[in-house]
């Protein structure tokens, strides 16, 4: 299981102070403890040299004790040890308890451990089964026999451990102390930090493919010596540098749209009068070559595929200059059965199916607008499909959005092509049967007309399966 690590800065810098207290806490604690420990161990070793041993030395007769050879329990501590051994057997053995000796039970363990004692009348720690710890040591008698003497360590264990309460008690106050003061103190250090963070997130949050984009202003750089000021500077100039590119960038956006408004507007009326000269002469009752009669009909046709294309495009220029569209209540499910009406007229070779809801469905949006999307997505399944070709026109109501769907199993829309597919100017005349002008502008308009009205449409093409789903917010 992985421990939990703070993802933020602030966390880690915060977890960072608290980890390094902690391990200053736990060295002074150890050290502290080991040394008090050792002093009131050496204090110990003292005592018992201070002691002389006269309470284990008055243990090495065996005889019944008399005013001569009574133990001697004269200034000896509450506690006190007092063991003969003789032959390395503990022939005697006994505790200073109220003034009196008294005789204590040893087992095999304890027999063995004090036997083990070192004879050098320095300090050793051994742990007795009915006493405890105890500090002894350990001398040769006269009768040389060895006289053990020893002092609980309960007093500095006990010491010990209420040092290291104290300490655990002051240490975690210390710590939890310095975590919230930390995190505030870090929280407050990290504000410009936070304010170059929220800036950053603000220009990503920005639609920057394509339109008027507004930048936010410059950071304040209070310190350009610190690290933040020296990331504020340099986010600042970043920030500047992208401006200006936008600002370009919309300019030139601006005269290309402008050119293509114009132009289109400018070209609507010599197109619509070379196709009425073509109709007129076309309509001339003389004799006429047929050559001539091929070019003026090749002419005419010709003019009115320009004159839709440059209505396209100053549709698409409008559209993409922002131009205000109606926004009244539309039947959706009325310019369905129209624009399938429509292509039904102009298909009869395709299967046209209608799959409408019971009740008529309404959206806010421009009528003519929106069934000029419709019929563009149906001309597509049209033009590009061959006849046989089945066509379903599926509409449906969805929580606070409308969808039409437009399927078609025909042979599908080239993979590679499919994120273009929207683009202007883009065909796949190459894999997908075409018996008509295309102006390659149809489903260019779908999508802002679409976009326009606040809905989104996708496509799922593959051989045998063409599906297009619009989506139009109720």
């Amino acid at each position: 299981m992985r421990r939990p690590v703070p993802h933020t800065l602030r966390g880690q810098l915060t977890a960072g102070l608290v980890l390094l207290l902690a391990v200053a806490c736990l060295a002074v604690g150890v050290t502290t403890a080991l040394a008090l420990e050792g002093f009131l161990v050496s204090r110990l070793d003292q005592q018992l040299s201070a002691s002389g041993g006269r309470f284990a030395a008055s243990l090495e007769h065996e005889a019944r004790p008399d005013a001569d050879n009574r133990p001697d329990t004269r200034g000896q501590s509450e506690h006190t040890l007092g063991a003969r051994l003789l032959n390395g057997t503990i022939t005697q053995a006994a505790v200073v308890d109220e003034a009196a000796d008294r005789p204590v039970p040893l087992t095999a363990e304890d027999r063995r451990a004090l036997a083990a004692v070192p004879v050098d009348a320095d300090g050793h720690s051994i742990r007795l089964s009915v006493l405890g710890a105890y500090r002894v040591t350990a001398v040769t008698g006269d009768d040389h026999d060895v006289l053990i003497t020893g002092l609980p360590l309960h007093p500095v264990e006990e010491t010990v451990h209420r040092l290291e309460v104290v300490e655990a008690i002051v240490f975690g106050t210390a710590l939890l102390a310095t975590g919230v003061t930390g995190a505030l103190w870090v929280r407050i250090s990290l504000r410009p930090l936070h304010r170059v963070t929220a800036q950053a997130a603000n220009v990503a949050g920005l639609p920057l493919a394509s339109g008027e984009v507004a930048m936010p202003g410059p950071l304040p750089v209070t310190d350009p010596r610190t690290e933040v000021g020296q990331v504020a500077t340099a986010l600042n100039r970043m920030l500047g540098h992208v401006g200006d590119a936008l600002t370009r960038r919309q300019a030139s956006e601006e005269r290309l749209r402008h050119f293509a408004a114009d132009a289109s507007h400018e070209l609507r009326t010599p197109v619509a009068n070379i196709r009425g000269h073509a109709e007129l002469a076309l309509r001339h009752h003389g004799p006429v070559p047929p050559e001539v009669v091929r070019a003026l009909e090749r002419i005419e046709a010709e003019s009115r595929r320009m004159s839709g294309l440059v209505d396209d495009l100053l549709l698409l220029a409008r559209l993409d200059a922002g131009r205000p569209l109606d926004h009244e209540p539309v039947d959706l499910t009325l310019l369905v059965l129209d624009a399938t009406e429509d292509a039904r007229a102009a298909g009869p070779g395709h299967r046209w199916l209608l799959d409408l809801p019971e009740e008529p469905l309404t959206v806010t949006g421009d009528a003519h607008r929106l069934h000029q999307a419709i019929g563009n997505l149906l001309t597509n399944a049209r033009t590009h499909t061959p006849d046989g070709t089945e066509v379903t026109v599926r509409l449906r109501a969805e929580h606070t959005a409308a969808r039409l769907t437009v399927t078609d199993n025909g042979p599908g829309i080239p993979g590679e092509l499919q994120p273009e597919v929207f683009g202007r100017f883009v065909r796949a005349d190459h894999s997908r049967s075409r018996r008509t002008g295309s102006t390659g502008l149809g489903l260019s308009i779908v999508h802002a007309v679409v976009t326009a009205h606040g809905g989104t449409i996708e496509v799922d093409s593959r051989p045998g399966h063409t599906s297009f789903d619009m989506t139009l917010p109720h």
